[in-house]
């Protein structure tokens, strides 16, 4: 699970073209805390990531992928919009309605508390199909 989680956000991270410093260690924490050996994430940033299984994951792995992306995309404090179309599209995948965005741009901080991850996880949750 945490690999496919891993090469989502670097291919965000890669999308304008450069992974910065503060996108690379969000990254890294995220593979460590889930497990993810450092020789193992370490190539990640270096290839684009093209078949990634999202089919598998529960309710709450959609939501957790989901807020990381957008947490991930407003890391560095610029939105791109090839950025919010990479995090639609991928929403869609994990089978939400892509405005779902629209609640998690407004939302979605860097560091959030656990109320508010479940009231936004509440929120979001009418986006998802059923």
């Amino acid at each position: 699970m945490a690999l496919s989680q891993l090469k989502l956000l670097v291919n965000l991270a890669r999308i304008d073209g450069d992974i910065a410093d503060r996108e690379r260690k969000y990254i890294t924490t995220i593979g460590l805390a889930n497990g993810v050996p450092m020789e193992d994430i370490v190539p990640l940033f270096d290839q684009d990531h093209d078949d990634i299984g999202l089919k598998h994951l529960n309710n709450q792995e959609k939501f957790d992928y989901i807020v990381s992306l957008v947490q991930l995309m407003k890391i560095d404090e610029r939105l791109y919009q090839d950025e919010i179309k990479y995090c639609s599209q991928v929403a869609a995948r994990l089978g939400y309605d892509q405005t779902v965005m629209f609640d998690l741009m407004l939302h979605v901080r860097e560091a959030m508390q656990k109320k508010e991850l479940k009231t936004l996880r509440e929120l979001t949750e009418k986006y998802l199909s059923k």
